[in-house]
């Protein structure tokens, strides 16, 4: 079962999360961030993980600190779920529309964290979000999961619909990335390894 599980504790936020990779959408999401608790749930369903998120921060300042550190921890259990890394595909893309708004993801499962955020968020806030935690959170999550994540916002009106696109084409892009394929023998380099 390629699955982890992982907490993180500091004195801004307390984090704890189970997920796995070869699931089937089931989510548990509780993180005093409501736009966040969407935006995760929305990744669990598209990428057909099974997922269980929760989160206390310090929310009365910002969602800043709890979202990064969610982040993290997400990262670092798809880093862990994946484990060696024999017989992936490595390589996922994914486009996906949202009423006005097109987004596009490519994931590269190669150990060199890299984020490359090509998006315009036409609006500082959606509800009481600060929407650009979206690359914070993109950022931390390429980081600790070890991942080349490219974010291309091709067009896009509604600022809702841009990051919901963008979720969801992340959550398609790593499913594809983290597949099993039988022809892959090993892990899919020429330099033998992928961690």
């Amino acid at each position: 079962m390629r699955q982890a599980e992982i907490k993180r504790n500091t004195n801004e936020t307390k984090v704890a999360i189970q997920f796995s990779l070869d699931g089937e959408g089931k989510s548990v999401i509780d993180t005093g961030v409501p736009f966040m608790d969407h935006m995760l749930d929305l990744f669990i369903k598209h990428g057909l993980f099974d997922g269980d998120i929760q989160a206390n921060g310090d929310t009365h300042i910002d969602d800043h600190h709890t979202t990064e550190d969610i982040g993290i921890v997400l990262g670092q259990a798809v880093k862990e779920a994946l484990g060696d890394k024999k017989g992936i595909r490595r390589y996922g893309n994914a486009f996906v529309p949202m009423d006005d708004a097109l987004a596009q993801v490519v994931i590269d499962c190669s150990n060199r964290p890299h984020l490359e955020f090509q998006c315009e968020l036409l609006n500082e806030k959606v509800g009481t979000f600060d929407t650009e935690l979206v690359e914070e959170f993109l950022w931390k999550f390429a980081l600790e999961s070890r991942m080349n994540v490219h974010v291309i916002v091709h067009y896009g009106k509604n600022t809702h619909h841009i990051i919901e696109a963008i979720f969801k084409a992340l959550a398609r892009a790593l499913d594809e990335a983290t597949m099993i394929d039988p022809r892959v023998k090993g892990v899919p380099s020429t330099k033998g390894l992928l961690t």
